[in-house]
């Protein structure tokens, strides 16, 4: 077992021994790929939505290195014909991105780093590939002498999007590596089946995806992978049940998330630290910083600044996600804040009308909390005066509602003022 190829088990064994929801189904799904035109496979959603978990379960399940039976027999995936025909039978080459981001020494071309990485340790265990600089011509090779091809799960793999935003050398020289990789007149005989995670998908020029023959599964289109986005409603009515936790508020703090499939998702990491300290907070939130959140919303492209007022209230937007450019740089619309907050998981996105909201509390309360620490103390008051109209209304107090209506209007009069200059 190494660093990178076949790292064995031990990753999912520490899931499963943790409170555990069953989404092996995942690996059926997998199966039906390996081989085919449809092998290659990347999944985008938020941080802490179960990424990483998936990618070890699916290490496990392949890597022929280990004898992972125990730890599915008795899951979804042990019912499947698929089985025992591909349990522990393939090399397994695993890319944490994050990981080699925070390994490379300072200076050092991380692209060159990560493929001098993988390279060392294939060549140990076949010495075809002793000496070789890049990493698709060593796969080839292996390939070519082995007739053995490799499943390869790349966790985060749009990390360097994100850490090194304005680096587009680096970018475009790990674009080229993965295009070598997935994007070659040899990928379909050095690859039975490709796994990528990110947070946003697959990075754009243009109008063209970088690699055009990976199958895409966002927050925006999960399509047939949406009950894998996060936990359903029929999981989380389970754990509430067995642990004693209130439904309802569990649905009203981190439910929210819907797709043409399945109506209701919640975030699965928020559920989890929720259900085992039988407290309600901004568990997923507090794993982030509110500084992204406030930089984009102080923006204020194209009216942002009311709109978040508006959605704060509960209020929908309407939105253009084909602008896109999956990058957090190519920012120019009130369009691209929206499509990136959704894929970033602060905002739902709803394919029927096109619109997106706040999908729970835990998120509105990031809101707030962006807004009132940002520049834009007017969204803060007028937040504030908001929650004071709602008691004044129902405390029948009319002097004190018609005060706050017409400090509303006052506000509305000067945003459109300001959106015309």
């Amino acid at each position: 077992m190494g660093m990178y190829l076949n790292l064995g088990n031990a990753g999912f064994e520490s899931i499963r021994k943790g409170l555990y929801i069953d989404k092996t189904g995942l690996i059926s799904f997998i199966n039906g790929t390996l081989g085919t035109r449809e092998k290659l496979t990347c999944v985008s959603r938020p941080r802490r939505f179960g990424k990483s978990y998936a990618a070890q379960m699916l290490c496990a399940y392949y890597d022929k290195s280990c004898d992972s039976r125990t730890l599915f027999e008795d899951l979804e995936i042990a019912k499947d014909p698929s089985f025992e025909q591909h349990l522990n039978q393939y090399d397994v080459i695993d890319l944490d991105m994050t990981w080699f981001i925070s390994i490379c020494s300072k200076g050092k071309n991380i692209v060159e780093f990560i493929q001098e990485q993988v390279i060392g340790e294939l060549a140990e265990a076949y010495p075809v590939a002793e000496g070789i600089k890049s990493l698709p011509l060593a796969l080839f090779k292996i390939c070519a002498e082995t007739k053995n091809r490799f499943i390869i799960i790349v966790d985060e793999w749009d990390a360097l999007f994100r850490e090194v935003k304005e680096n587009t050398d680096l970018q475009n020289e790990y674009i080229q590596l993965l295009r070598g990789l997935f994007k070659s007149s040899v990928t379909d005989r050095m690859i039975e089946a490709a796994y990528m995670t990110g947070i946003l998908p697959i990075k754009k020029y243009g109008t063209q995806s970088a690699m055009t023959d990976f199958i895409e599964y966002t927050m925006i289109q999960p399509d047939c992978l949406a009950r894998y986005t996060g936990f359903t409603e029929s999981e989380v009515e389970s754990l509430c049940a067995k642990y004693d936790v209130s439904l309802a508020e569990t649905k009203r703090w981190y439910d929210g998330y819907s797709f043409s499939a399945i109506e209701s998702i919640y975030n699965p990491n928020s559920v989890i630290k929720a259900i085992k300290n039988k407290r309600f907070d901004t568990y997923w939130t507090q794993t982030e910083t509110y500084e992204s959140l406030k930089f984009y919303i102080e923006l204020n492209l194209d009216g942002l600044k009311e709109a978040v007022v508006q959605m704060i209230g509960g209020a929908r937007q309407p939105i253009d996600t084909g602008v896109f450019q999956n990058d957090m740089t190519s920012i120019s619309s009130r369009d691209d804040v929206l499509t990136l907050l959704v894929h970033l998981g602060y905002l739902a996105y709803d394919t029927a009308t096109k619109s997106v909201r706040i999908p729970n509390e835990e998120i509105r309360q990031e809101f707030i909390r962006a807004v009132k620490n940002g520049r834009h103390m007017e969204l803060a008051e007028l937040i504030a005066s908001s929650d004071q109209l709602l008691q004044d209304t129902l405390a029948m107090n009319a002097e004190k509602v018609a005060q706050a209506i017409e400090s509303i209007e006052k506000y509305n009069r000067e945003s459109l003022s300001e959106l015309r200059r």
